[in-house]
């Protein structure tokens, strides 16, 4: 088998999703996607991976890897770089492929199934949360408009006890919310205000009236924060038991991480914007993370995201993928829980699985009483919805071998 073909797809109402399709020689075809720049996305996959990709076995997966990463990323292992998330996307779609020529899912071609079910938790984002960001946007932007039933966002932020509830009697048992971010602009993330403090603690206040223990809170800091407010923003909410505190700086000092997690009782998580074995390496040996969180669309696919999974079992920690991105990038890591012993819990947003990603692929993993399952199909189990290329906003490029 070879490889015949490149594809990206972009549809413009979700501007931040690029698909990637991986043709080989014998008719299949192999899916990925990763969020964030798709234009340069397209443009890597086309001028700098397809020429040493085309021609090449698919079922070659490690040695691609490394022949993509070593001639292509220069240094930077941020997880918001083109190449890396770009080589995620075709390292999802090369495994897609890999499943479907041994008519096997994918997490039992990667050794599963290590477990019956497996714990989700609602990210509390709304329909349009990773669409088109307008001026002065920030991770609490709403508007007042509603698109459906599950517009989390704002909902946590004007109705965090009814959205508890609500959650609990689909299931869930935990959610995630970020009340604190709204405050960072206005100091750069260097402080925040008693009065800031008890306005961001309004949500678990009500929250923990409502439903009392019957639902973990996980608190979302979007690496907005200096060390000194981060810290203060913990002090504060630990009363409220929080299942963790996730990405409460930024990711490119970890010894100020390190600091972080040893001034508070509660776990610190982190983080889909690390990427790589590397950097994750660095991570466990200075012991900054209890529990590890990276995107499987933007860490460097699924070989790498394994890789990390299998060295964080090594340092006796969970890992908990990541999911706010785009369809495929969450069936690729629900079929990576069912293949890890190590898993603590899966990331969903319920609006994307109602609301978005049904409109851009044929089958999701179901979502039942608070748990997911991996799709049963060979490889992902997934394709894109037939009539999406054909969209009046789409754009689809193919790079052929000559």
């Amino acid at each position: 088998m070879k490889v015949t073909a490149l594809e990206t797809v972009h549809v413009g109402a979700y501007p931040n999703i690029t698909f990637v399709q991986v043709h080989t020689d014998e008719g299949l075809i192999g899916l990925g996607d990763t969020f964030h720049a798709a234009p340069t996305v397209q443009t890597y996959v086309h001028e700098t991976a397809a020429p040493l990709l085309l021609g090449q076995d698919p079922l070659a997966i490690e040695a691609l890897w490394h022949l993509v990463f070593t001639r292509t990323v220069q240094g930077g292992l941020s997880a918001r770089s083109t190449e890396i998330r770009a080589l995620s996307s075709i390292d999802v779609a090369l495994w897609d492929v890999k499943g479907q020529a041994l008519n096997l899912p994918l997490y039992r071609l990667l050794g599963g199934p290590t477990r019956d079910s497996l714990k989700v938790y609602n990210t509390c984002a709304g329909y349009r949360y990773g669409g088109r960001r307008p001026p002065g946007w920030t991770a609490n932007y709403v508007d007042g408009r509603s698109e459906g039933p599950y517009e989390d966002l704002d909902a946590f932020l004007t109705r965090a006890d009814e959205l508890a509830e609500d959650l609990l009697s689909e299931g869930f048992t935990a959610m995630k919310i970020w009340p604190f971010d709204q405050f960072g602009p206005a100091t750069n993330g260097q402080q925040i205000s008693a009065v800031d403090i008890e306005r961001g603690c309004e949500p678990f206040e009500k929250i923990r009236r409502a439903v009392g223990n019957r639902i973990e809170i996980a608190l979302e800091m979007h690496s907005v924060w200096g060390l000194p407010a981060a810290q203060r923003i913990a002090r504060a909410v630990e009363a409220y038991d929080p299942l963790w505190f996730e990405d409460p700086v930024r990711m490119d000092n970890l010894d100020a991480l390190l600091q972080f997690r040893a001034s508070t009782r509660i776990p610190t998580t982190a983080s889909e914007t690390m990427s790589t074995r590397w950097h994750f390496r660095e991570a466990f040996e200075k012991g900054a993370l209890s529990v590890v969180m990276f995107d499987v669309g933007w860490v460097g696919g699924i070989s790498e995201a394994r890789k990390i999974a299998a060295m964080a079992e090594a340092y006796h920690l969970p890992i908990a993928p990541h999911d706010c991105v785009g369809p495929i990038t969450l069936v690729a890591a629900v079929h990576l829980d069912y293949a890890m012993p190590n898993v603590f819990i899966q990331e969903v947003v319920r609006a994307y699985l109602h609301g978005v990603y049904p409109n851009l692929v044929t089958d999701l993993p179901e979502v039942k009483g608070g748990t997911i399952r991996p799709l049963e199909g060979p490889g992902l189990g997934t394709r894109l919805l037939p009539d999406l290329r054909s969209r009046p906003d789409a754009t689809v490029r193919i790079t052929r071998a000559s």
